[in-house]
């Protein structure tokens, strides 16, 4: 791995990275930095109601507000998936990027004037629109990140955009402390410390180039493409090599696919499975329960959670192309059922044996962990890899979808099912869900009778898929 890191990294190949994934440290930010402070925004909330109507609003209607309020973002999200494909293509992925980073700034700046304004209205329109955001960076960044990575490299820069996503998740949770920015009189300036990112990005990415294959392939600008490409590879060898590999897929590329010939082709139809049960038994794997829940007994325990979050992402980043994908996927979602069926039995027992406190604990950070190893990262760029370029920007809105329609989901549902039911009803259930659904999840990939790696043969088989014949993109081996 780091052989093959100083043989193909070069300053512009880095900045290029790097200044992308400024996009996913705000959405991890502004993921992790809603929890700490719930209760002193739910008192704004109700000042703010009661101002208006001389009366407090009722423990339901305020409970229902924060989970609007919470769920929100991942709502604008689900809804901003829907336009990757046409920024993607008409604007180029770069281009797009920077498009949509305006959405960011424009919902921190929303969140941020919502306390002056008195107005919890504005608060909650400025999280939708920071959601359209999220929708659409976190499908263009691996987009982007694949197609001007090294062959052999892909999977590895391609996880950088989760490390940077659980990074912004951590300084959230840290921001959000009382002792920090989490107070009465700062949780308005806090809301808006991602503008740093967006800003920064603003100055750096532009002068990064567009992606190679978008040129040539999307566009036919041969020689921009070549200029492109050199910039990153810096060797010449290197550069003709892969162009002609690149004009070797786009002879064999169509003009474009619409939504309706994508999901009939009879060539896309298992790529779109495994991209359906990746990304499904992601959502269900009970991570993104974990950064709602509040763990009152340890008041720095999220912290940790988010801590062991940062850290196995960076070993995912190490792992991701010598352990392949199959084995990371494989490992992280055996590991998680495993993880919630102790999680569960465990929680139904701890009013019995309350020493099981801290196995309980390590359980969570256990779970964690398994995520990131694997299910994690691999769930958001595993559609860059296996679709080509005609249905890639379709299928990373497709990933999007799924993964933000879940958290949606979860978002919208988990505080109204923790104030019904209280922690203990809430905690069992999920948990009995998520291990039943990641056994369904393994169940399904070995009733199949194919590996991944046959998957792959199979799709490198069907017609019409040049770039899967290419070794760059095995991409379960």
């Amino acid at each position: 791995m780091m052989a093959a890191l100083e043989t193909h990294l070069t300053a512009p190949l880095v900045t290029s990275i790097l200044a992308t994934v400024l996009g996913s440290l705000q959405i991890g930010y502004h993921t992790g930095n809603i929890n700490a402070p719930a209760k002193i925004i739910e008192q704004f909330f109700n000042h703010t109601w009661r101002a208006r109507h001389n009366q407090s609003l009722p423990d339901h209607s305020l409970t229902l507000l924060w989970s609007v309020s919470v769920s929100i973002k991942d709502f604008g999200a689900l809804i901003g998936s829907l336009g990757v494909k046409h920024l993607a293509d008409s604007y180029g992925r770069r281009n797009s990027i920077l498009i949509v980073n305006i959405l960011s700034v424009v919902g921190a700046c929303l969140m941020f004037i919502s306390k002056s304004s008195e107005s919890f209205e504005v608060l909650i329109v400025g999280r939708l629109v920071f959601g359209l955001f999220c929708g659409l960076v976190m499908s263009l960044n691996p987009l982007y990140i694949q197609e001007v990575s090294p062959t052999n490299l892909r999977g590895a820069f391609a996880t950088l955009n989760q490390v940077s996503f659980a990074s912004g998740i951590l300084i959230g949770m840290m921001a959000g402390l009382e002792t920090v920015l989490g107070t009465v009189h700062r949780w308005d300036l806090m809301l808006s410390l991602s503008l740093f990112p967006a800003l920064l990005q603003y100055l750096v990415l532009p002068f990064c180039p567009e992606s190679p294959r978008y040129l040539l392939i999307n566009k036919g600008q041969d020689q921009n493409a070549e200029a492109a490409l050199l910039r990153l590879r810096g060797h010449t060898d290197k550069v003709y090599t892969e162009l002609e590999e690149m004009k070797e897929e786009a002879s064999h590329t169509q003009a474009g696919v619409s939504v309706a010939e994508f999901f009939n082709k009879r060539r896309y139809k298992q790529p779109i499975i495994l991209v359906l049960v990746v990304n499904l038994g992601s959502q269900l794997s009970g991570f993104n329960a974990m950064f709602q829940a509040k763990f009152e007994e340890a008041k720095y325990l999220t912290l940790g959670v988010g801590a062991v979050n940062v850290f196995f992402t960076l070993v995912a980043f190490f792992l991701m192309e010598r352990a392949g994908r199959r084995k990371l996927l494989l490992t992280g979602f055996i590991s998680i059922a495993v993880c919630n069926l102790l999680m569960t039995i465990v929680e139904s027992t701890l009013h019995l044996v309350p020493e099981l406190r801290s196995l309980q604990v390590l359980l969570v950070f256990c779970l964690i962990s398994a995520y990131e190893l694997g299910p994690g990262p691999i769930s958001w760029f595993i559609a860059a890899e296996l679709f080509d370029q005609p249905g890639r920007p379709i299928a990373m809105a497709f990933t999007s979808m799924l993964n933000w329609g879940g958290k949606f989901v979860l978002a919208l549902l988990f505080p109204p099912l923790l104030k019904l039911c209280g922690r203990m009803c809430t905690c069992c259930s999920c948990w009995w869900q998520c291990w039943a659904s990641h056994s369904l999840c393994c169940v399904c990939l070995k009733t199949r009778g194919r590996t991944f790696d046959d998957i792959a043969e199979g799709v490198q088989r069907s017609r019409g898929i040049p770039l899967n014949s290419k070794a760059g993109f095995n991409t379960f081996n």
